[in-house]
């Protein structure tokens, strides 16, 4: 895997960190790339960390590009729990002479770790990576589902250049286009106006505001469980728990919401890259953000140690498969139910000529909520949104 090209060790010591001990922290287990000649074996590697210290196309939010070194020092020194999970730390991507530079870069290095198997765990730098990994896909032909953090869109407007604030437009109206779904959770509708909320609708996209999201955080595991990717703004948290970032605010998740639904995101079969952005050191009192995404990436793993690989579109064998009729509707709505975790899928009918394209895509993560909404004769919101995007 030819990516050490784009990349450059961490810019510290492991003699450098807060602790020393050999007990069983993750600074003492991971094979990290601190030395140019010493750069990591990749054989049997599940999960790696790779940063990303770019910031020219950030906000108000100049000095994020500091964030990676600053989480790895507070990741380092929380114990791992699950050692059979093979991890490495590649370093930090190089700099590019212009931002395009660093985003081919960015693609390249991620695009090859997909094909390999591995999932990266991007640490950022500005929100506009999410470009870069999204492009990652594009080289390997992939039509995925995004799942983003925010409390805005960041559609931005369309006629201007890309930046951390205005990545979506770019990824929408990209040429050929391998985005199917778009989820955006968090979002704080006096950050969002009325013209971005209706492309959202049109678009068939998925967007739920920090309100009805922090009323019920398990809803997020089935959104969660249809993504390819995660890209997560530290804003979307709020300042009393994230104040490293120049745009925090006063509402948001909590601490304890975030690394709930990065688990589910670690959970998650299909997921396969995730990104955590924007967190700035210069405002980052007692180093509070950069230790709480630590513990987003804990936690991250720790859901992907306890993944149970139940893919109904692999083994139906292994599913209860329920059969729920609409009254009006052309056909019957079919669930499934994993016997291995409980969890919920149910299938869109997809027109044949589309079902190798879209054979990710039509059968949907739901809840048993969802289930109990057909069996009161009416369809789940989520089935339709499908259904418009595949007829």
């Amino acid at each position: 895997m030819e990516i050490k090209l784009y990349l450059e060790p961490v810019g510290f010591k492991l003699s450098d960190l807060e602790y020393n001990d050999e007990r069983e922290r993750y600074g003492n287990l991971i094979s990290t790339y601190y030395k140019e000649d010493a750069f990591p074996s990749l054989e049997d590697v599940k999960i790696v960390l790779l940063g990303v210290k770019e910031d020219r196309l950030s906000i108000n939010n100049f000095g994020c590009a500091h964030a990676p070194d600053e989480i790895r020092k507070k990741f380092y020194r929380l114990f791992s729990h699950h050692t059979s999970v093979k991890i490495a730390d590649i370093g930090n991507i190089k700099s590019g002479h212009n931002v395009d530079d660093t985003y081919f870069a960015v693609s390249e290095v991620v695009s090859n770790l997909l094909k390999a198997g591995i999932v990266p765990i991007i640490i950022g730098g500005s929100h506009d990576i999410t470009y870069a990994n999204y492009r990652a896909y594009e080289k390997m032909g992939q039509i995925i589902n995004m799942f983003v953090v925010d409390p805005m869109f960041d559609l931005g407007e369309s006629e201007k250049d890309i930046d951390s604030q205005s990545f979506l437009s770019k990824i929408i109206l990209h040429q050929p286009n391998f985005l199917f779904n778009y989820t955006n959770i968090g979002y704080q509708t006096y950050f969002v106006d009325d013209e971005s909320i209706g492309l959202m609708d049109k678009l068939y996209f998925d967007t739920y505001r920090l309100g009805v999201i922090k009323k019920n955080i398990e809803d997020v595991e089935p959104l969660v469980r249809n993504a390819d990717m995660i890209s997560l703004d530290i804003s979307a948290v709020r300042n009393a728990d994230a104040p490293g970032n120049a745009n925090a605010t006063p509402n948001g998740f909590n601490g304890e919401d975030i690394c709930q639904i990065v688990r589910y995101a670690g959970l998650s079969d299909k997921l396969t890259s995730i990104g955590f952005y924007e967190t700035n050191p210069t405002f980052d009192s007692n180093g509070q953000t950069s230790f709480l995404v630590a513990e987003m990436i804990w936690y991250f793993i720790d859901g992907y140690a306890n993944r149970k690989n139940d893919f109904p579109y692999i083994d139906k064998e292994n599913y209860k498969k329920y059969f729920v009729t609409i009254q009006d509707h052309t056909s019957e709505i079919i669930f499934y139910k994993s016997k291995k975790s409980d969890r919920w899928w149910m299938e869109v009918p997809c027109p044949v000529d589309l079902k190798a394209k879209f054979e990710r895509h039509y059968l949907v993560p739901c809840s048993y909520n969802d289930y109990q909404v057909a069996l009161e004769d009416n369809i789940p919101d989520r089935w339709w949104q499908v259904f418009k995007k595949l007829m």
